[in-house]
């Protein structure tokens, strides 16, 4: 393994309600940075399990699946970026495990967590346009996202465009001070106290 290869890539994680835009912002990201990134979607690792009813017949077996799930995905983001891929995280903290568990999972990582906010009229509207999500997830997701009030970077999809949120982003990290706390670190230490 060359020298190259042994660096840890870097995460950015997206988090934000569904509908928020987080998915147009990692393909906006992708197509801006100056470096080769891959995104990594809650909702694409969700995809690509078993849909038959009777495995998942109870809400039991559901949320035990998803967790599984989750934790995976989690994981996942880690195993690339400790093999120097740099990593676009689209995901939805909305239960505090998830949370939780990014937190140890990605110790040692360099992740810079990034807030997408909207309006809730805003994704009640783009969810109904969507067609592709039950009504009310957003809903649901909008009061528990964004708790832990911590972040690099925020962004809201309603009052700028794709390309700005970008630019917000790819500005911090040209202006971040090396070895300085990210709000990954903060969180951590915060719930360590």
């Amino acid at each position: 393994m060359d020298a190259q290869e042994q660096v840890q890539g870097q995460v950015i994680f997206l988090n934000g309600t569904s509908s928020s835009g987080k998915s147009s912002l990692a393909a906006e990201l992708l197509a801006t940075l100056d470096s080769v990134w891959f995104h990594l979607s809650v909702d694409a690792f969700n995809a690509m399990g078993s849909r038959r009813e009777d495995l998942l017949d109870t809400p039991e077996r559901l949320d035990l699946a998803l967790g599984r799930m989750r934790r995976g995905f989690h994981r996942s983001i880690a195993g690339m970026a400790a093999a120097g891929n740099n990593v676009v995280v689209d995901h939805v903290l909305s239960e505090p495990w998830r949370l939780a568990d990014c937190l140890d999972v990605l110790a040692g990582h360099d992740v810079v967590l990034v807030g997408v906010h909207c309006p809730l009229e805003e994704l009640q509207r783009r969810e109904t346009a969507r067609g592709d999500r039950s009504a009310g997830i957003a809903a649901f997701q909008y009061d528990r996202v964004h708790v832990h009030r911590d972040y690099d970077v925020e962004v809201d999809t309603a009052a700028a465009s794709t390309a700005e949120c970008a630019r917000a982003v790819r500005d911090f990290l040209a202006t971040r001070v090396p070895g300085a706390p990210t709000a990954f670190d903060r969180l951590r230490a915060g719930r360590a106290a």
